[in-house]
């Protein structure tokens, strides 16, 4: 296991830089739902374990109000992190919940399962994430499970400075997250930083990380950040990141050990071959899927 830095060795001179920044590109999905999809297909393996990340901020019901009706998924997990609006999630195993304002769903697909998220309002900002994360090898054939996760359960803390931090994932200054999961060790933190602020986190050093901005602007290593851009932080050996905001900012900040395995994707399945793609798609055409039986966490 990679050995966590200390926060208190962390300056900005001493912070991982800033690699590359990525503007994301519009898209649609589902039934019509806009959204910028920041992590595309050609960004996983610099940021393995992490496969894509969807961004949507919507004002206007008809950029939302289609959702995401009844699609399959296999090989991986899905993290949908909610900052505003109301999404009704259902699965083929009959479970149902309902993802308000900063909650958090936390989905293992394993083997397989069709699931739909609509929204559970008419009119209103919609807002919020979706990140896929990568399940090892022998991973993708477990059996799927899920978490909801309420926004009363996410802990957090606020920093002698003032900034707020929630941890989803992972850990952050003696903070456990929400969620812990084996392999791929995810961090994953919403961090609000009040203007004049500064935020450090330690990152170990092998780990592939990034950061989104969603509101204002921030700098990293003296490269500024702006609203609805993601940095992709360079691997250069630096204990961490150290995130300055001269204005009031949120960013969202996303690290993963990286599984190092080859990835065959086919749109909502992610394997290992060719081969296991096409088993895949003969056990959807089977109504395997169907039939999932899900767990929750």
């Amino acid at each position: 296991m990679s050995q966590v830095p200390q926060v208190s060795a962390l300056t900005p001179a001493a912070s991982r830089g800033v690699e590359r920044l990525v503007a994301g590109r519009a898209t649609s999905d589902g039934a019509g739902v806009k959204l910028t999809r920041v992590l595309t297909q050609d960004l996983q393996r610099r940021l393995d374990p992490f496969l894509m990340l969807d961004a949507f901020r919507n004002e206007n019901p008809d950029d939302y109000i289609g959702g995401f009706p009844d699609h399959p998924h296999r090989g991986f997990e899905t993290v949908t992190y909610m900052l505003a609006g109301r999404m009704r999630h259902h699965d083929s195993a009959g479970n149902a919940g309902l993802l308000g304002p900063g909650g958090a769903q936390w989905m293992t697909a394993g083997s397989g399962l069709i699931h739909s998220e609509l929204p559970e309002q008419e009119e209103g900002l919609m807002e919020g994430f979706q990140l896929w994360v990568n399940l090892p090898a022998k991973n993708k054939m477990i059996a799927p499970y899920y978490r909801d996760i309420p926004s009363e359960a996410i802990p957090e803390f606020t920093t002698p400075e003032g900034v707020t931090v929630r941890v989803i994932a992972g850990e952050s200054q003696n903070t456990a997250g929400a969620v812990q999961r084996p392999d791929t060790a995810p961090l994953y933190l919403d961090v609000h930083l009040p203007a004049g602020t500064r935020f450090a986190q330690a990152i170990p050093a092998g780990h592939n990380a990034f950061l989104y901005t969603y509101r204002g602007e921030v700098t990293v290593a003296g490269r500024a950040v702006a609203d609805r851009f993601m940095a992709i932080l360079a691997n250069d050996g630096a204990a961490g990141v150290v995130i300055e905001a001269a204005q009031d900012a949120r960013v969202i900040l996303v690290a993963g050990a990286p599984l190092n395995e080859p990835i065959a994707q086919y749109g909502p399945f992610v394997m290992n071959t060719g081969e296991e793609i096409q088993q895949t798609l003969r056990d959807y055409r089977d109504g395997f899927f169907e039939a999932a039986h899900v767990k929750s966490i």
